[in-house]
């Protein structure tokens, strides 16, 4: 989700327009009982695959952790009067990126605009077909982007914002996710807010993606294109249930749903996708949180996902002799 918000950044810069709330259906609520109870026991297989609040300790050394979600949402309110009093015991706010992280981010994108853009066009719409183009170029004029900016946007980036629905453009701007809100809340405070990785990370993580690659994640957004505020609220509900884990496990019974889908190559994919996107980044997380415990007890708040799995941020405490018990 944190390439999401990079994406929100970015649409807030570009669009001519607010749209509406979103107001999707539950996805994963309308499935039939025995699907809904298969995709439950998917998720629930992971480690550490419900809660949003835990907490950590290695004999004096305490670290609050609360998985995030990006997109601002009256629930927030409720969970932030929880939050506050862990963070007012905390020395240090750990997040995913801090105000200079994302000063630093913009400044990059400002000068060097590469990172997004290709000005001498990406090749996207000779790569799709007319009717998969015209599809394409459809969804993004309803985020107000033109044509003639698809053609030089990366690929990669522009299957980000697909999955941004137009309706939730105005929620993205309003800039009231949780991460925003604890980085707010810790500066009234007085609180140090350092970040758990370099300020470019999300694009470096694309960089190796093949051109195939970032097709194939076109294509299957526009499969669901129809759907993405749906999608939306789906994720949002799950996340404020604290089933975090679900919504991993719900793509993936999208990806397999998809015309000629392999079961076996959407798990490799799956596998691939959380080592990229999750795993390989929380080992690195991990030597940072450590380090932040030296000033005393630390609160981290970072996308939810990233506290579950073999490798999520919990698990990877354990290994280094931190008990972990849920909160909330």
């Amino acid at each position: 989700m944190r390439f999401l918000a990079i994406c929100f950044t970015v649409l807030s810069l570009l669009m001519t327009s607010a749209s509406a709330q979103c107001a999707g259906e539950n996805l994963i609520d309308a499935l039939p009982q025995p699907e809904r109870s298969a995709l439950l026991a998917a998720a629930h297989a992971a480690p550490f695959a419900t809660g949003n609040l835990w907490q950590a300790t290695r004999g004096d050394e305490t670290l609050y952790l609360s998985g995030t979600y990006h997109l601002n949402d009256p629930r927030h309110d409720a969970y932030m009067a929880t939050l506050l009093p862990l963070l007012e015991k905390s020395k240090t706010l750990l997040v995913e990126a801090g105000p200079e992280e994302e000063k630093a981010l913009l400044n990059k994108l400002n000068i060097d605009p590469a990172a997004m853009v290709d000005m001498a066009g990406s090749g996207l719409k000779s790569a799709l077909s007319p009717a998969e183009w015209e599809a394409l170029t459809a969804a993004l004029l309803q985020r107000a982007i033109p044509s003639s900016l698809a053609e030089k946007l990366r690929p990669w980036f522009i299957s980000m914002m697909l999955a941004i629905p137009p309706c939730a453009l105005q929620i993205a701007a309003s800039g009231g996710g949780l991460d925003k809100r604890l980085i707010a809340a810790a500066s009234a405070r007085g609180l140090a807010i350092k970040a758990l990785e370099p300020f470019d990370t999300a694009l470096r993580l694309f960089d190796g993606l093949t051109m195939d690659e970032q097709l194939t994640m076109i294509r299957n957004a526009l499969l669901i294109e129809e759907h993405a505020d749906d999608f939306l609220s789906t994720t949002a509900d799950a996340y404020f249930a604290g089933e975090r884990r679900l919504i991993w496990e719900f793509s993936r019974l999208l990806a397999k749903d998809m015309p000629g889908a392999s079961a076996a190559q959407i798990d490799a994919d799956f596998d691939k996708a959380e080592e990229a996107l999750m795993a390989s980044r929380n080992r690195d997380w991990i030597t940072r949180i450590e380090a932040a415990l030296v000033d005393g007890p630390a609160f981290a708040g970072f996308g939810a996902l990233h506290l579950s799995g073999q490798a999520g941020v919990l698990a990877l405490l354990q290994v280094q002799g931190f008990t972990v018990q849920r909160l909330d």
